[in-house]
């Protein structure tokens, strides 16, 4: 071997030193890329001015109805979007598809009342007992579901929420209230607070004295925005939630979670077990369900058996798909898109049909009617599944992706322009 060659050896390594040290001063603030702290600051910001970016339309204006920014419907934002986060979690990492998360929704819903009842009106012992309630149901849940994968996952995680559907609908009447569902009465202990309040009715939920009904509205101009405490309660549980999320993403637990996903039966040869790894993942899924039901009894303190059917599970399906499953911010776009039209289109009826296309003569605008009525009111699933179709078939990275390729078309006609802003003096130049 030459001296040559030896030098050459020897000098090799020492350009990788500062790449090294790059990699290490990577993370940031709180543990986050550059990244990942810049898409965290941009959810906190839209959170925050949610009820100023959702309300775009005057108060006595006709395109009022199409605000999204009263308090009950931006708590139902971010609540769901907590659940389909933590949905994000199982399914994005893993692949495994769970038909059966409604069941932790309606345990931490059931688990919150019955706090409220015994304890106090603090939402936060609402909120823990929630938390813990659904983490141990989900570890029964997932220890015996995970025995089996693919679609034999899917439906005994089905089979246990229908089965908890039942148990709290017509057996375990005392404990979930039956068809009624779990209420507050004035003789409940709240070992915490008081039975009953000054004016003689029961209790509202609080946060160390905060009401959640507690609003404020802001009128400037013909716009009225209304600044509601219970949804910013909800926003600060969301963001904790979505950091856990980022962090996990990022984290060599979720390597191993999508090496399940890539081949769990390569992973076995490899002598990894994955089962403890996907234990985990579906528990922390199961307590961020178990979260958003103990946020919405913090909002109005009701469970009913109905939270557990089936067609919950189904419906944060649906939103993980919509907004992009595997992605950070695309189960919160899913939820936040598909709680806006429950809410908003299915309160279009025949009638504003009717104003809206008055304008037209009229044999047009009864045809108008007849067609675009089946769409909207109570037939909004439909416009929905026809959008969720297309989003399956075009865009199958959902909201997120139709976003990414959007970004892409921007950029490069930007690019473009850059290249050909100074072909095109270079060519004048030339001419004269």
């Amino acid at each position: 071997m030459t001296d040559q060659t030896i030098q050459t050896i020897s000098r090799d390594p020492a350009p990788t030193a500062p790449a090294h040290r790059a990699k290490a001063r990577e993370s940031t603030v709180l543990g986050l890329t550059r990244k990942d702290l810049t898409l965290l600051i941009v959810v906190a910001i839209l959170t925050v001015f949610a009820p100023f970016i959702l309300n775009p339309f005057p108060a006595d204006s006709a395109l009022a109805q199409f605000n999204a920014g009263y308090p009950d419907l931006m708590q139902r934002f971010v609540i769901f979007g907590i659940f389909a986060i933590g949905f994000n979690i199982l399914f994005g990492l893993t692949g495994y598809l769970s038909f059966g998360h409604a069941a932790f929704l309606g345990v931490g819903s059931f688990a919150g009342v019955w706090m409220f009842k015994l304890l106090g009106m603090n939402v936060l012992y609402a909120i823990v007992a929630s938390v813990a309630f659904a983490g141990l149901f989900s570890v029964v849940v997932g220890f015996v579901s995970l025995r089996r994968s693919g679609i034999y996952f899917s439906i005994l995680t089905l089979a246990f929420a229908q089965m908890s559907f039942a148990l709290a609908y017509s057996v375990l009447t005392p404990i979930t209230g039956g068809e009624t569902g779990l209420q507050l009465a004035k003789t409940d202990p709240r070992i915490f607070g008081q039975s009953i309040a000054d004016d003689g009715n029961i209790p509202v939920p609080s946060f160390f004295g905060l009401e959640m009904r507690d609003s404020t509205t802001l009128y400037m101009g013909g716009w009225e925005f209304t600044l509601n405490v219970g949804y910013y309660l909800c926003a600060v549980v969301m963001l904790v939630a979505f950091y856990v999320a980022i962090r996990i993403f990022r984290s060599p637990f979720a390597m191993m979670l999508r090496a399940v996903k890539s081949n769990q039966q390569r992973m076995n040869y490899t002598g990894l077990n994955p089962k403890p790894y996907m234990l985990a993942a579906f528990v922390i899924s199961g307590m961020y369900a178990g979260l958003a039901g103990g946020l919405m009894v913090s909002m109005d303190p009701l469970a009913g058996a109905e939270r557990m059917q089936w067609t919950a599970s189904g419906e944060v399906v649906l939103m993980t798909i919509l907004g992009g499953a595997g992605t950070l911010i695309g189960p919160v776009l899913g939820a936040g898109f598909i709680k806006y039209f429950e809410n908003i289109f299915s309160k279009i009826n025949q009638a504003t049909l009717e104003g809206w296309f008055s304008v037209f003569p009229d044999g047009l605008s009864d045809l108008l009617v007849t067609l675009v009525y089946p769409f909207v009111g109570k037939g909004w699933h439909l416009t929905l599944g026809i959008l969720f179709m297309l989003v399956v078939i075009f865009l199958p990275g959902g909201l997120v992706q139709g976003g990414q390729k959007l970004a892409t078309v921007f950029r490069r006609d930007k690019n473009a322009n850059a290249v050909e802003g100074p072909a095109a003096d270079q060519r004048s130049q030339a001419g004269e």
